[in-house]
């Protein structure tokens, strides 16, 4: 359904600190005339995308979206085979992690290990996990979805 992989980017791809608002990537994607292709959008009707209140948006502000938040255009419209939008969804998940300043420390000083020492590191980490009792993979990032 596209207004939830559309909060899906919004709680997730953005900058540290807060999710992106409605108002703020209305004005981007209108105020970028050239990069966005021309498209005009309002706050409101975005909020009415995430609510599943509209859920036909033109081709062109599906292109918008899609490049405002470097996603492909067929993960906005469903048209991707279900492997492809985990993948999709997977490449969003780890960037929200990649937010985080420790685990961003941890990927880096992983970074020309070998990999057998790499796969030894995620052994440990689901060592901790399990005895925290955390899942072994963790949770999808999510946030507060502000500006609707």
């Amino acid at each position: 359904m596209l207004a939830e992989r559309l909060n899906h980017l919004f709680a997730n791809m953005h900058p540290p600190g807060a999710p992106y608002t409605n108002a703020f990537v209305a004005e981007e994607i209108s105020g970028g005339a050239e990069e966005y292709g021309g498209v005009k959008v309002t706050e409101q009707y975005l909020s009415m995308l995430r609510n599943g209140r509209r859920t036909n948006p033109s081709p062109e502000l599906l292109r918008a979206l899609a490049k405002f938040f470097a996603v492909p255009v067929g993960y906005l419209l469903g048209d991707l085979s279900q492997p492809q939008a985990a993948r999709v969804e997977e490449e969003v998940r780890f960037l929200a992690a990649m937010r985080d300043q420790r685990v961003r420390a941890i990927a880096l000083r992983s970074v020309g290990l070998p990999p057998e020492v790499q796969d030894s590191l995620t052994t440990i980490i689901s060592q901790f996990r399990q005895q925290m009792n955390l899942p072994a993979d963790p949770p999808e990032q999510g946030g507060e979805r502000r500006g609707e």
